[in-house]
């Protein structure tokens, strides 16, 4: 299919500017893509391999050696002689699929030639094939551990090692890697977020001109691509030939003392770790000289560069953004020589004070373009920017009809009878505080973060969950702990001892062993895995009434911290006023649910049966989606229940489903009535006092009504008691 050029997109000038600079020096690292749905992110990856210069390989090896290179003298292919026939083509574009195997990626035996001829070969995998090409992985967030490792290690070295059913090779895997993510769908590994030599934020545009014209170049575009394509064949030509004059001028690029001193003053300014940050920030400001058609680097280059490639490697939370402050930046180039020549300019890769500019050549319905725009630093890209598409006709620029908005009616808090909750009276039953009639107020900003005890599902799983840190469950991978006629795959000793007593009885004479079907045994491996960790936060008024708000988020801060450590799912839901709302959907991205928790309104009455009733929906729709991941639903509540029916009921049925549950108690003062243990009761989980919540507060004691804290109960949560030991 013909690819959507490069030079038809829409703005996103600083993702364009990204893609080029790799492109003119290949030694950057790649581009790491971090932006919402739907903003073309692919599409603009996809259009850049038709730009790129052709190859000179050697004709017939599989692994694409350059015939004028010594450094692949050790190809599986080889030995290649000089005088090696070559041929011409043009640069690959190697997509890694999310759900590869480790073969596929690597590569694995020959079986047709093992069969056929008797010989043990390689087949190629993707590394291969990608090799002095694209490697563009999309969702990269996504891809499953093992994965990320072979691409460690491809990437540190330039070269890949296959050790596969008696196959031990080693061969070149140099490529260009190209990444896109949604930051809502989960964060990189450091490791591999600092293998991206740069990074760009990439975000749908709000101006209905920009959007108008996306939305008439897909349509063009989808009628026929081929005519699409020609007519912008002119612009990706000019564009290939700029990329092709700056490959040849880089070489000549001086970079003087003075902007040598400028890269490691900024780079030192943001306290970033290792050193490849300054390599990499060093070869953008050459790679971006050499685009301007310039023989020597200048201060602005060290500036945009460092906008690039900075974001993603400065030292920071797992809860904040990627970003570069502006005032920083200007005065680290300052204070090492030359000044920026626009030190108020528009930030770059997400940073400081706004997002970069962010183009599509897609409509909404198609996943691989949408709408954004174009304000970020152009870097002198012969693109149509978005501030010179032409200005819509008289019909297009007439507002839409919007209703009025009506006034909210006023909702009087009606205070409903007294009456029992987990079978008993509740003496505060009808009253209604000051705060919970305040409704709507934000929650006090969140402490610091603290390293909370462990919380987990203690009994084994028997389904094959997702690779985490936090519970015990069968595993792919994983310690041996037993061998089983049911368990996947072959375990040989155990299924060796299994046949060997039968062997008298089977009539064997001489060497060998016979084995039956009945005798075969396979591993049965344990590890951890991931969960889907679903907090349910009272963030009615009495919480803020207490003053009780502001630890309750510090603790759920904290939580969320743990869950990106161990590596899960996380979902957040609220009650107060008249119900329960989702305010965060699960996901693995706990940025963003700790920049929910951060807006998080209070006050109202506490409608406890709406939270656990919308728990109960939520656990059982991720249940159908995902039956292997199990789920560990966390309460943080005084147990105090304000409004709507008895929580009893709703407690029971997550009882009866088979939740595990944790709930921190949040109930404070001289007295106290226990109800956040008596919830606990009826869930048949474990009671944590807020208090008690911290790892470094030592054993917890004994609970109040509800299972004690290090008790293992199957098929229920448990709470580490050791201080520093939540692994």
């Amino acid at each position: 299919m013909t690819a959507y050029p490069l030079s038809a997109v829409v703005g996103m000038d600083d993702l364009r500017l990204a893609l080029v600079l790799n492109a003119v020096s290949p030694a950057i690292g790649g581009v790491l893509v971090r932006g919402e749905k739907g903003t073309a992110k692919s599409t603009a990856v996809r259009g850049l391999a038709a730009l790129l210069p052709p190859l000179h390989v050697v004709t017939g090896c599989r692994f694409s050696c350059d015939p004028a290179a010594s450094d692949d003298a050790g190809c599986p292919d080889g030995p290649h002689s000089p005088g090696s026939p070559a041929a011409t083509r043009t640069v690959r574009l190697v997509e890694l699929p999310v759900g590869a195997s480790e073969d596929r990626v690597t590569g694995s035996i020959d079986l047709d030639r093992a069969l056929a001829e008797g010989v043990t070969a390689l087949r190629p995998g993707l590394l291969a094939t990608a090799h002095r090409g694209l490697l563009y992985v999309d969702e990269v967030n996504l891809l499953h551990d093992h994965l990320v490792d072979l691409l460690l290690d491809a990437a540190a070295l330039g070269v890949a090692h296959v050790e596969r059913d008696g196959v031990s090779v080693r061969h070149a895997a140099r490529f260009l890697l190209v990444g896109t993510m949604n930051p809502e769908e989960g964060e990189l590994r450091p490791q591999l977020l600092d293998r991206f030599g740069l990074t760009v934020e990439v975000a749908a545009s709000r101006d209905p001109r920009v959007r108008a014209e996306v939305v008439r170049r897909r349509l063009a575009y989808d009628a026929g691509p081929r005519a699409f394509a020609a007519a912008w064949a002119d612009e990706d030509a000019a564009l290939a030939a700029r990329i092709a004059a700056a490959r040849d001028r880089l070489p000549a690029v001086d970079l003087s003392d003075t902007a040598l001193r400028q890269v490691t003053a900024v780079c030192a300014a943001f306290d970033v770790d290792g050193m490849r940050a300054d390599v990499v920030t060093a070869r953008t400001a050459i790679a971006l000289a050499a685009w301007e058609g310039r023989d020597s680097v200048a201060a602005d280059d060290v500036r945009r560069a460092a906008r690039l490639a900075l974001p993603h490697r400065r030292r920071r939370g797992p809860f904040d953004a990627p970003g570069l402050d502006e005032n920083t930046l200007a005065e680290a180039l300052e204070q090492a020589g030359e000044p920026p020549t626009d030190p108020d300019g528009p930030p770059a890769g997400g940073g400081g004070g706004g997002r970069s500019g962010a183009g599509s050549d897609a409509g909404a319905a198609d996943s691989d373009g949408d709408g954004s725009r174009g304000d970020g630093a152009g870097g002198g890209l012969p693109f149509t920017p978005a501030g010179d598409l032409p200005a819509p006709r008289p019909a297009e620029a007439e507002p839409l009809h919007q209703a009025e908005a009506e006034p909210e009616p006023a909702c009087e808090l009606a205070v409903a009878p007294g009456h029992g909750r987990y079978g008993q009276p509740d003496p505060r039953r009808g009253q209604v505080d000051a705060a919970e009639a305040a409704d709507g107020r934000p929650a006090d900003p969140p402490g610091p973060a603290f390293r909370p005890r462990r919380l987990e599902i203690p009994d084994i799983g028997t389904g094959l969950g997702a690779a985490g840190r936090r519970s015990r469950a069968r595993t792919r991978h994983g310690a041996v702990v037993t061998a089983s006629p049911e368990a996947t795959g072959l375990h040989l000793p155990a299924t060796l001892r299994a046949a060997a007593p039968w062997q008298h009885d089977r009539g064997r004479h001489g060497p060998g062993l016979l084995l039956r079907p009945s005798d075969r045994r396979g591993a049965v491996r344990e590890g951890r895995e991931g969960n889907l960790v679903l907090f349910v936060v009272d963030a009615s008024g009495s919480m803020a009434a207490r003053a009780r708000m502001r630890t309750v988020t510090t603790a759920v801060l904290s939580l969320l911290l743990d869950a990106y450590q161990r590596r899960d799912r996380i979902g957040m839901i609220t009650f107060r006023g008249a119900g329960a709302d989702v305010v965060l959907p699960p996901t693995s991205s706990v940025e963003v649910g700790a920049a929910r928790l951060s807006s998080l309104p209070t006050g109202g009455r506490t409608p406890l049966a709406a939270g656990l009733t919308r728990a109960g929906q939520v656990l059982a729709t991720e249940h159908r989606r995902d039956p292997d991941r199990r789920a560990l639903l966390v309460v943080v509540t005084d147990g105090r229940s304000t409004t709507g029916p008895d929580p009893a009921a709703a407690a029971h049925a997550l009882a009866r489903a088979g939740v595990a549950s944790v709930v921190v108690d949040c109930e404070s003062g001289h007295v106290r009535l226990g109800l956040a243990g008596r919830l606990a009761t009826i869930l048949g989980g474990t009671t944590v006092p807020l208090a008690a919540l911290s790892a470094a507060a030592g054993p917890a004691g004994p609970m109040r009504p509800g299972t004690p804290t290090g008790s293992v109960r199957p098929g229920k949560p448990t709470v580490s008691t050791r201080p520093g030991k939540a692994a």
